[in-house]
């Protein structure tokens, strides 16, 4: 199941998350405010990566996911829940994930590392392709919430990397994860759509 380590994680940080959240509420900020905020440090964080700084970016990109988690329970707790508001969220996510993949991108092409370019070419399409997949089987199928690596997974696998110096390492399981998501889904997805008695 998707939850596992994250809905654990969410479970144990809900205390704290619904004082934030309250605060955040009180001050009147908007939800979509804190969205944009997020996008913002992650273009600052893709810009220290690709400068090598690689432990500024974890912190930065430690931040900025927190807000995503922000905004959504902010979203939920005044009402301000809202069909753009679901898709900014979406679409920022998929700007940022690009941003912070193509900056590493760009740092390891100056050391013409072939291999890693092709490691973070596997990360960036799986990146993709797990919400695509899911987005595009959920137009034909109720629910496509299988494979365990979703966003969550792969910004935690980023931050350790960042902070360990061990991003190679983190790339690399990125994009052996991410694409087994992705396979695991249109697997999922034909196995609901052949299944006996399902109407065509």
């Amino acid at each position: 199941m998707v939850a596992g380590i994250t809905g654990l994680v969410g479970r144990l940080l809900e205390g704290p998350l619904d004082v934030i959240v309250w605060g955040l509420a009180r001050l009147g900020i908007r939800p979509n405010v804190l969205t944009l905020t997020g996008l913002f440090l992650n273009m600052v964080a893709a810009a220290a990566l690709y400068m090598g700084r690689f432990r500024w970016a974890a912190a930065l990109i430690l931040v900025a996911n927190l807000l995503d988690v922000f905004d959504g329970h902010l979203a939920r707790r005044t009402g301000q829940v809202s069909p753009f508001g679901a898709f900014l969220d979406s679409v920022v996510d998929r700007y940022a994930d690009l941003a912070l993949m193509s900056a590493l991108w760009l740092y390891y092409s100056r050391s013409h590392d072939h291999g890693m370019l092709f490691v973070i070419g596997l990360a960036i399409m799986g990146s993709v392709m797990t919400s695509y997949t899911r987005a595009r089987a959920e137009c034909i199928i109720p629910s496509c919430k299988v494979g365990f690596f979703e966003r969550p997974e792969r910004i935690a696998m980023l931050v350790l990397g960042a902070f360990l110096d061990r991003m190679p390492q983190a790339l690399l399981i990125i994009a052996v994860f991410a694409n087994l998501t992705g396979i695991h889904r249109i697997v999922y997805t034909w196995r609901v759509l052949s299944a006996p008695g399902r109407a065509s």
